[in-house]
């Protein structure tokens, strides 16, 4: 589920051709909201105005440009003008932070988008794409499947120069897989056992952390990239989540008698390690060990967890989460995964929402990965929203049962789509899937009646 990304650095200089020129001057609606209002009145209005509508898409669009004149200013913590270039206003985001994590499951916050949770998923965004951009993707460098940069450089060369944050641990996954013997005599790069995967980052900015109300751990994981990562999706079926733990707490038999199950391969990245290599840890161990010790180092302070990543990462991010919650029950433990695929079955989703593991999950209607792997029958989500009931006989779901191939959505959905992007003139499966155009669809999105804001653009690639 790797797709390589290129992400805009500068606006683009394409003229647009004259059916889009005419969509920035006469948008189908333009979104407002008034913070001063209570919260039931703080609804979409259509302008009917076109003098009124064009001085407001005016501002989108000069709002637009600055924007794209530097790199990511959703990254600019320490500087109060850009907390207002993205309409962030500090002190209600830090008086408002367990909201905005998902503490009362986004309740008001998704349709229509709130700005600031906005502004929040694409700055947890920008993390995953230092994830992929960190990544060696040369299978001709003898550093291939590693990180490229040293953990105190990795944000400024990513591109990312004032997160807040500071690197503390790169983190690797292994393949479970037994490899046979004739592999030996293929390139190394198909045998790639363990690669780098993703980081722990710590928020250690003074402003960055009154901003956001505590200080901020970060998990962030990329997507698919090597040929065993691309072989562990493929193993689809669900298995018990038997995970090696320390605490009694962990991975208990539910309520109801029967244990949680997960995606086969997604469990056997998370929990291998290499027998042959006993100083490389499970990912599992690596992460467990690391926020240990930042839960230990910052103990007299707020802590939150935010775990986040793209497609096999978003299903990484989402078993990580679970198993922290776990091992340190009052930290709270947020997931912002995109395009991720479906983790493990109604066990497993009741043990997520038992223990308060909040998981916000950005979909593309379009993108097949969100509707793999397996079935899911007649389950409502954690949302209560989105009930899907396949068209099949019970026999038929009988037999999926048996097979282990039943699954289930979790936590909340934010559900975008591609077709309601007036830029998105290419949407075959990949582009669908890119983390880039997730980005582009949470900046423009407004909400289920007004789904695009013409403005947004700073996501697209030139």
């Amino acid at each position: 589920m790797r797709i390589p990304i290129k992400t805009l650095r500068t606006p683009p200089t394409t003229t647009l051709p004259s059916t889009q020129a005419n969509t920035l001057l006469k948008p189908r609606c333009i979104a407002t909201t008034q913070p001063s209002k209570p919260a039931n009145t703080n609804t979409l209005h259509l302008s009917n105005d076109t003098r009124q509508a064009a001085l407001h898409l005016e501002k989108m669009i000069n709002l637009e440009d600055y924007n794209n004149n530097y790199n990511f200013p959703a990254m600019q913590p320490s500087s109060s003008s850009s907390s207002r270039t993205l309409g962030l206003k500090a002190e209600k985001l830090g008086k408002r932070w367990k909201e905005y994590q998902g503490m009362s499951n986004w309740e008001g916050l998704l349709d229509p988008l709130d700005d600031n949770l906005r502004a929040e998923i694409l700055r947890y965004g920008h993390f995953v794409e230092a994830a992929y951009e960190s990544f060696e993707f040369d299978p001709s460098s003898p550093n291939y499947a590693n990180c490229r940069f040293p953990k105190n450089t990795l944000f400024e060369r990513c591109g990312l120069p004032n997160t807040g944050y500071k690197v503390t641990k790169h983190l690797r996954a292994t393949s479970g897989i037994q490899l046979p013997s004739w592999v030996e005599k293929a390139p190394s790069w198909v045998a790639t056992q363990s690669s780098y995967v993703g980081y722990v980052a710590v928020c250690d900015n003074k402003e960055e952390i009154k901003r956001l109300g505590r200080r901020d751990v970060v998990v962030a994981y990329r997507g698919t990239t090597t040929c065993l990562e691309w072989l562990e999706n493929f193993r689809a079926t669900l298995t018990n989540l038997r995970i090696p733990c320390t605490t009694k707490r962990a991975f208990e038999k539910n309520i109801e008698g029967s244990e949680a199950m997960v995606e086969s391969g997604f469990l056997s990245l998370y929990t291998s390690s290499l027998s042959a290599n006993s100083s490389l840890m499970s990912l599992q161990d690596m992460i467990r060990e690391e926020i240990s010790r930042i839960f230990e180092t910052y103990s007299g302070e707020p802590l939150s967890l935010t775990v986040t990543g793209h497609s096999l990462g978003a299903a990484l991010a989402t078993l990580t989460a679970f198993d922290l919650k776990t091992v340190f029950p009052k930290l709270p433990v947020t997931v912002i995964s995109f395009g991720g695929p479906r983790v493990g079955d109604r066990s497993f989703r009741r043990k997520l929402e038992s223990q308060g593991t909040k998981v916000l999950r950005i979909v593309n209607s379009d993108d097949v990965i969100t509707k793999v792997p397996g079935f899911v029958f007649d389950d409502n989500v954690a949302s209560g929203e989105g009930v899907h009931v396949a068209a099949f006989p019970s026999w038929i779901q009988k037999r999926v049962e048996e097979a282990q191939w039943v699954y289930a959505e979790v936590g909340k959905e934010l559900r975008l789509s591609s077709r309601d992007s007036p830029y998105l003139g290419n949407r075959n499966v990949a582009t669908c899937h890119e983390l880039n155009t997730y980005l582009h669809l949470v900046d423009g999105f407004v909400s289920s009646t007004c789904p695009f804001r013409a403005s947004a653009k700073r996501f697209l690639r030139g």
